[in-house]
């Protein structure tokens, strides 16, 4: 029997308009605790628009949004500008307008393999290493649900495979619901559980080897991102035939193939 998932956001039929541009249009998602779910589409889809409904950032124009009573959030932005003539540590950037004694900092740090950065000056890191700051700084909140905005964003190939690799790490450890974008398609695929492909609308969602092999994800991205897509995501029961179309090892029962959503993959005419 597979664990019971708690909701802890809903979105129902969300739309958003700006002046005469759409940027969402019935949009309708579950994120779920202990589940990471990662949101993809093309430039201007309406990815970040979506997530700052998510965050509560922006109303949507109509549509309904629940949020679990008391639901903490924790949000990595994709880039921080910061003045590099200010002084300032990770300590410091750590605490700006966070309450947390030294214990509570150094352990989000050593939770993202950072703490030997705490006194370092934040302008001086690498970009993998701004990165786990950044992270743990998210953690800090003690979040339900952490939303990350590109989290690899100016991370060599290396430094992203560990980065996601902790970014599992982390919702094994916290059983936290974690809402990703990422333009990565072939290296994000192995550490996420759920993917939400937009574009205006919910074009196709589900497991990421479902994904990959939906008409409207290919016709979105291209056969050669399809493939590299499925490509980099053998951790399911299933194999491909000489052909490449995917055959289950061991067929989960009707109503199992997704754990961590309520919706099942769709397509969604035009």
């Amino acid at each position: 029997m597979h664990e019971q998932h708690q909701d802890l956001v809903r979105l129902d039929q969300i739309n958003v308009d700006f002046g005469r541009q759409q940027a969402l249009k019935s949009v309708s998602i579950a994120l779920h605790d202990n589940c990471i779910t990662t949101l993809i589409g093309p430039n201007g889809a309406g990815k970040t628009t979506l997530v700052r409904v998510v965050l509560g950032l922006i109303a949507p124009t109509s549509g309904s949004v629940w949020r679990q009573p008391g639901l903490q959030l924790g949000y990595m932005p994709q880039k921080l500008q910061i003045d590099r003539t200010m002084p300032l540590s990770v300590e410091r950037f750590l605490r700006i307008g966070i309450k947390s004694d030294p214990a509570a900092l150094s352990r989000a740090l050593d939770d993202v393999g950072a703490v030997h950065l705490l006194k370092h000056s934040f302008h001086d890191l690498s970009g993998g290493e701004s990165q786990r700051v950044m992270l743990a700084r998210a953690l800090l909140r003690n979040p339900r649900l952490l939303v990350l905005d590109e989290p690899v964003q100016g991370v060599d190939v290396n430094g992203q495979v560990e980065l996601y690799k902790l970014i599992s790490s982390i919702r094994e450890q916290r059983k936290c619901g974690i809402l990703m974008i990422s333009h990565d398609l072939h290296l994000v695929m192995s550490a996420t559980d759920h993917v939400i492909c937009i574009n205006q609308h919910i074009c196709c969602s589900g497991h990421p080897e479902l994904v990959s092999n939906d008409p409207s994800f290919i016709e979105l991205f291209g056969r050669s991102q399809a493939d590299a897509f499925a490509l980099y995501n053998h951790q399911h029961d299933h194999h491909h035939d000489i052909h490449g179309e995917v055959i289950i090892d061991h067929p989960e029962p009707p109503g199992d193939a997704d754990t961590c959503s309520h919706h099942k993959p769709h397509q969604v005419s035009q």
